[in-house]
């Protein structure tokens, strides 16, 4: 398991080196964990390196109960995420309908498979993990929103472009309302949406 994390994150730093040639011609640095007291800084490394997550959903075919579906996303391009998830989601899967039917959602990403926890196991404390709870929205197509979440999900997930047009797949996103961060011992971190949309930044426009 260790191997597979371990060639996942050298996928990633190889996306990272192809799209940073491909933007304004500056390579993108891989970013490192950052310090557990550095609430938002971790909570915006997890979204930014991640590809999937879990997103649930209020079932309408399950009488209310909770549905979850491992999902792609993307927040932006290397280092120019905005901490907001974008979903690429048709409704032929039950996770569209939900949201259209009733918009209460949550989302989960790990630290795990980045391949940076080492041997600690994915709940361990200190193998951080996030979820975000909020509303998953359907973004308006006609909105410069819309081409920045299609930019930001096909650089990350190029497959996407060739999914089949009658499928009608469709920008989502989660607007969140809530943060869950656990990234050490003593429970999760006080993060307000604010700090999290809003974290500091070094000078190079780095994440600190």
């Amino acid at each position: 398991m260790l191997c597979l994390n371990t060639n996942m994150n050298m996928l990633y730093l190889m996306l990272l080196l192809i799209l940073g040639s491909q933007v304004e011609g500056r390579l993108p640095s891989m970013p490192t964990k950052p310090d557990p007291d550095d609430a938002a800084a971790t909570a915006r490394w997890l979204v930014s390196l991640n590809f999937w997550g879990v997103l649930n959903t209020i079932s309408i075919d399950l009488g209310g109960a909770p549905f979850s579906n491992v999902v792609s996303f993307s927040d932006g391009l290397p280092n120019e995420g905005s901490g907001i998830p974008y979903f690429y989601l048709t409704t032929l899967d039950p996770t569209a309908r939900n949201a259209l039917k009733d918009e209460r959602a949550s989302f989960t990403v790990s630290e795990y498979p980045l391949g940076t926890c080492g041997k600690k196991d994915p709940e361990n404390p200190a193998c951080s993990k996030l979820s975000l709870t909020g509303k998953l929205k359907l973004v308006d197509e006609k909105t410069k929103e819309a081409k920045f979440a299609r930019n930001a999900l096909f650089s990350k997930h190029p497959e996407m472009k060739g999914w089949p047009e009658d499928h009608d797949f469709q920008v989502f996103k989660l607007e969140i309302e809530n943060i869950f961060l656990i990234d050490w011992f003593g429970g999760p971190k006080p993060l307000t949406v604010e700090q999290y949309l809003h974290p500091k930044m070094n000078n190079a426009g780095f994440i600190l």
